[in-house]
């Protein structure tokens, strides 16, 4: 059997960018979004057909699970969860990708 392994410093040095580069990328397509279409272009998109509507209740699905893990995962690293849910309930995938951001290492 093999032994799980820990993450090395390496291994942060390549997450780091990584999540910062998708961070940029998405908080530029929704600044970009947002000024074409305003928060009407939001409510407009998701009650467009019932395919709209599924895609998201399915990113609604996935914040509240992402959320269950980041309660669990600050818990255990001795952070308030609660600030980080706020956001991702409030802005969504900003919230998480933020918390990925400025996660430290178990103590």
């Amino acid at each position: 059997m093999s032994t799980p392994t820990t993450p090395t410093s390496r291994s942060t040095w390549i997450e780091r960018p990584l999540l910062l580069s998708v961070l940029v990328m998405f908080g530029a397509l929704s600044v970009v979004a947002l000024a074409l279409e305003g928060i009407g272009g939001f409510v407009d998109a998701i009650t467009f057909n019932w395919s709209s509507l599924q895609i998201y209740v399915d990113l609604v699905v996935a914040i509240v699970v992402i959320s269950v893990w980041i309660y669990r995962d600050a818990r255990g690293r001795g952070r308030n969860p609660w600030p980080w849910i706020v956001v991702s309930l409030i802005v969504g995938m900003f919230g998480p990708l933020v918390y990925l951001l400025t996660r430290r290492p178990n103590r």
